[in-house]
């Protein structure tokens, strides 16, 4: 996995005080979208355990709420077992920390991964230029959804996290 970025203190991708890990890779290519930079699969630098390793001591202040993992796609074919392994390491070492997650795809493609079942939240589906929407939290345009993982799985159907 590559990565382009690591973000100590973010507010608008997730609820709270967050890390973000900006991960290369997307095949959406989404019409303006907020950062093509992310979309070459090869693009970044190697996710090595440096990068780990800063991320997980972020995550150690009280104050950060969790990790958000965006791109790019985090859940783009060359990402998904890396991601999906960073989730379980995170999970076991910061349980009360949340992880969220942002993908292009949506939840029926991809609820099955081990990645989103071990994620709290996910923003799922593309960006549509079409339905652009500044109000909304937490994503671009109206088709996306912020999901509530748990409850989805339980339920057996999306419930959403929230209503804008």
């Amino acid at each position: 996995m590559r990565y382009h970025n690591i973000t100590k203190d973010d507010m608008l991708n997730g609820d709270g005080l967050r890390v973000v890990l900006w991960v290369a890779g997307c095949t959406h290519k989404c019409k303006n979208c907020h950062n093509p930079v992310t979309w070459d699969i090869c693009g970044g630098i190697p996710f090595d355990e440096k990068a780990k390793k800063e991320i997980f001591e972020c995550l150690q202040k009280p104050y950060i709420s969790g990790i958000t993992l965006s791109g790019g796609d985090p859940l783009h074919p060359a990402n998904c077992s890396d991601i999906a392994n960073l989730i379980k390491e995170i999970r076991r070492d910061y349980p009360e920390k949340t992880i969220w997650l942002y993908t292009g795809f949506c939840w029926e493609e991809v609820c099955t991964l081990d990645a989103v079942q071990n994620a709290d939240i996910l923003v799922d589906g593309p960006y549509i230029e079409e339905e652009k929407d500044t109000s909304l939290h937490w994503r671009g345009s109206a088709n996306q959804r912020v999901i509530d993982v748990k409850k989805s799985l339980e339920a057996g159907k999306v419930i959403l996290y929230c209503e804008d």
